[in-house]
């Protein structure tokens, strides 16, 4: 098996390519030991010295490190993926195709009479912005839309990149402003 390893916009995230299907559906997010929990594959890379969040995509693992030196836990990343995709483990211990309920910071807010341009705004992150975004080695999603301002979160190696904010601005904000007039801003929660 040969992973690929990839540099991410965000120094403190490293993106890793097995080479086959990580999770299939929607992408998990994993910040915390006990969250991971879920997954024996984040669980496994939480025990690593200096990784700080997990990001399970597609077809790659997006992993922040504390320490932004990858010399000494990239190997032992490495072999910790080798490990478990060799082991026929499931990544996840949910079916990967349900929506398992979201953390309370993850519930979505929007004034009923809004539907219609939530949907528009939904529709647009996930045709145009959701697939550059996870070439970064993140996701962005969308959590709520009050008084003109669409509120969205970053997550994987987007979540604390520098270069965050000019992607929420110069490329998000203006993005769904062309489409929908009455965009005022895009904020990140």
């Amino acid at each position: 098996m040969f992973i690929q390893t990839q540099a991410t916009p965000n120094p403190n995230a490293l993106k890793f390519l097995p080479g086959r299907e990580v999770v299939s559906g929607e992408p998990h997010n994993f910040t915390t030991k006990e969250a991971a929990k879920i997954s024996p594959l984040a669980s496994a890379l939480f025990e690593i010295d200096g990784v700080s969040s997990v990001f399970l995509g597609s077809d790659f693992i997006s992993i922040t490190n504390e320490i932004s030196d990858w010399s000494n836990i990239k190997p032992i990343i490495l072999g910790t993926i080798m490990d478990h995709f060799l082991s026929d483990t499931p990544v996840l211990n949910i079916d990967q195709n349900s929506k398992h309920s979201a953390p309370e910071e993850e519930v979505e807010f929007f004034d009923e009479k809004d539907s219609e341009t939530v949907e528009v705004i939904k529709e647009l992150l996930d045709s145009r912005v959701r697939p550059a975004v996870a070439m970064d080695g993140g996701d962005i999603t969308f959590r709520g839309f009050r008084d003109g301002v669409v509120f969205l979160s970053m997550k994987g190696a987007c979540a604390g990149c520098p270069s965050s904010s000019a992607t929420l601005k110069s490329g998000v904000e203006n993005l769904l402003r062309h489409f929908i007039p009455n965009i005022d801003s895009v904020q990140q929660i």
